[in-house]
């Protein structure tokens, strides 16, 4: 992965596995485009029931090369204890002025977990910060031109849905790199799902939101922004 990596959409995730679960499928699909994707993970996975650190950064490195990610890298935000500190919204800014991203992905900034509602937040500042001059970081200002949330876990109507029908197989390939989290194992029995259970679910929840945009299968996202529409009858997603 080139140090000087230029970034077309850039996913930012509180844990190693978070962006294979949320918008893996999207960033499959805009990489097939020939658009350059990079992952951002903030933590290393220390704090988690199941796995080492190690393994997840080995799973991760796997997962990048399914997807097709130009470049990924890990903060060492500490698992589990995430801020949105100055501090932290700086190392981002590092890498949003090193990769250059028009669009960024982020968290929806309502979660079960407390990091991924965190990171959310500490992501659309640091999208800010990037943008001013006086914020020196040795490199130039840039603020991404647009900010999506990825939406899959939250009970929220998605503003669009991206198709990734052709590629929800290689998608579910790069959630299950991570064997540490995903394989049947005695830790966290009671917590995880079943491995066998994992494509079902996984599966239908992309055909849920696949249903909404009139597609097999799709992954969900929330903006901030109003849409704009230059013709009405290239609107996508039949009424009736």
């Amino acid at each position: 992965m080139s140090a000087d990596f230029r970034a077309d959409v850039l996913a930012i995730a509180a844990h190693r596995d978070d962006v294979e679960q949320t918008c893996g499928g999207t960033l499959l699909r805009m990489a097939a485009r020939g658009l350059g994707t990079a992952i951002l993970d903030l933590t290393q996975g220390e704090a988690g029931t199941r796995g080492s650190a190690e393994e997840r950064a080995r799973e991760a490195e796997e997962a990048a090369r399914i997807l097709g990610a130009g470049w990924r890298q890990a903060l060492t935000l500490p698992d589990g204890a995430v801020e949105n500190t100055l501090e932290n919204r700086i190392a981002i800014v590092r890498v949003l002025r090193q990769l250059r991203p028009r669009v960024v992905i982020l968290p929806y900034w309502q979660a079960r977990h407390p990091d991924h509602a965190t990171v959310g937040v500490l992501g659309y500042d640091a999208c800010f910060l990037a943008g001013l001059r006086k914020i020196d970081t040795g490199a130039e200002p840039h603020r991404p031109f647009k900010i999506v949330y990825a939406s899959l876990y939250a009970d929220v109507r998605p503003s669009f849905v991206v198709d990734i029908s052709p590629l929800i197989e290689q998608r579910h390939q790069a959630l299950m790199a991570y064997r540490s989290q995903y394989a049947n194992q005695a830790a966290g029995g009671g917590l995880f799902v079943p491995e066998e259970e994992i494509r079902e679910r996984t599966f239908a929840e992309a055909r849920h939101y696949g249903l909404l945009a009139g597609v097999r299968y799709g992954e969900p996202f929330v903006q901030k922004e109003v849409g704009l529409v230059d013709d009405l009858t290239l609107l996508p997603v039949q009424s009736l």
